[in-house]
């Protein structure tokens, strides 16, 4: 049982005119006190989804968010997931009697646009699946999932921020996966950032270079990006589907014409874009070596990253290298649905590959490498934490259902 009591409050003065700030029993000046059994709602803006979920109703944008973890009789242990499980602190201890507080910023979104002009093609919402629908990833409240061995928090502090956005745009492997056990490489990669940049994974199971354009979702990620924001692209995995005829898009000519489209608009906002060929499926041949299942779309990604001067996460490379270290037997121990999905993974192998791209960032732009956490800019996928000995407390939503996009 988690050991919260919060008292809450909107500070609006107009020296901190963005804070809200939950602090721990009793009451203090400038706080509300709340129960720990108090349910969220709209009108008062605050409260549980859930025992282990707290949200805050909060406009669209960054967050930084400061939480103080102990102080209580006992040591404790906490894990701390934000919106639709994204990794955002892992397994703070405090001794008996004794506090640590962390900060990390967490991106609010929903799913409106800016009306277009009249009689201009376009929008005025993202065209959300209907899994999406009133998903933590798109609704008005930054949530907060309080997790592990013996989680204790003692405040919480919410505060608007303007900081520079990493933004994701991508497929099942990159999204914010909402439900246990499967998991992405995007939603771990909070882990490894420091608090003085977002994280905006834009991603969705299922999505091509097309159907993310017709869907309104390259769309939103420039309504909101700025100079000095970051974009990693990764498609492939069912961009080279001819049995999906109205989005197939072919290595050589139209997938590279998509790619440099993704990559002029990123740059025409200001923005620096990197590029990531897809990870690999994991199919072993005889001889206990990862047999290729994506033609020439790595290669394609690569070339244009050379052509157009941009940084490149060769993440098709190093998931091979991280198989094959782990070798046939011990590999689906990184795969979702007990190793029975080859593409997917779960959180082990999810973590392991947020951690390829951390270093692949730190590598392709020393500016964002700065705004990593420093263990996180070295990795060698050929040498991967074991996943006997890996532990990340699971969120409470679970789900059998495979995620879509292979």
């Amino acid at each position: 049982m988690i050991e919260l009591a919060i008292a809450a409050s909107m500070i609006t003065s107009p020296a901190a005119p963005d804070l809200w700030r939950f602090c721990l029993e009793g009451r203090k000046a400038g706080c509300t006190a709340v129960a720990a059994s108090t349910r969220y709602e709209d009108a008062s803006g605050h409260g549980w989804e859930d025992p282990a979920r707290f949200s805050v109703k909060v406009p669209e944008g960054n967050y930084r968010v400061t939480v103080t973890f102990g102080g209580g009789r006992t040591p404790s242990a906490t894990t701390i997931k934000a919106e639709a499980r994204r990794l955002m602190v892992e397994d703070v201890r405090t001794r008996a009697g004794k506090t640590e507080t962390r900060s990390f910023v967490v991106n609010v979104r929903t799913p409106a646009l800016p009306a277009p002009p009249e009689n201009a093609p376009g929008g005025t919402a993202v065209r959300l699946k209907p899994r999406e629908i009133g998903s933590a990833t798109w609704d008005d409240r930054l949530t907060l999932e309080i997790l592990g061995a013996a989680p204790r928090v003692t405040a919480i502090d919410v505060e608007a921020v303007d900081v520079p956005t990493l933004y994701l745009a991508g497929d099942s492997t990159v999204t914010d996966q909402q439900a246990e056990p499967a998991a992405s490489w995007g939603q771990m990669l909070t882990r490894f950032v420091g608090p003085d940049i977002a994280v905006a994974n834009h991603a969705e199971s299922g999505e091509t270079m097309k159907s993310f354009l017709s869907e309104l979702r390259l769309d939103k990620m420039l309504s909101r990006m700025q100079a000095g924001d970051w974009l990693i692209i990764q498609f492939g995995h069912n961009d080279q589907k001819t049995q999906w005829p109205q989005t197939y898009v072919e290595a050589g000519t139209t997938y590279k014409a998509y790619l440099r489209a993704f990559i002029a608009e990123a740059r025409r906002r200001g923005a620096t874009p990197i590029l990531a060929t897809s990870p690999e499926r994991r199919n072993f041949d005889a001889a206990r070596r990862i047999m290729p299942s994506h033609g020439d779309y790595p290669e394609a990604v690569r070339q244009v990253a050379r052509e157009e001067q941009i940084g490149l996460i060769d993440l098709t490379a190093m998931t091979i290298a991280f198989y094959e270290a782990l070798g046939p037997d011990r590999a689906p121990l990184a795969f979702n649905d007990g190793g029975k999905d080859k593409t997917h993974h779960n959180a082990y192998g999810a973590y392991e590959l947020a951690r390829m791209v951390a270093a692949g960032l730190a590598n392709a732009d020393p500016r964002l490498g700065a705004l990593l956490l420093p263990e996180a800019r070295h990795y060698d996928p050929a040498r991967p934490a074991p996943p006997e000995t890996f532990q990340l407390p699971a969120s409470g939503l679970r789900s059998d259902i495979r995620p879509d996009g292979n």
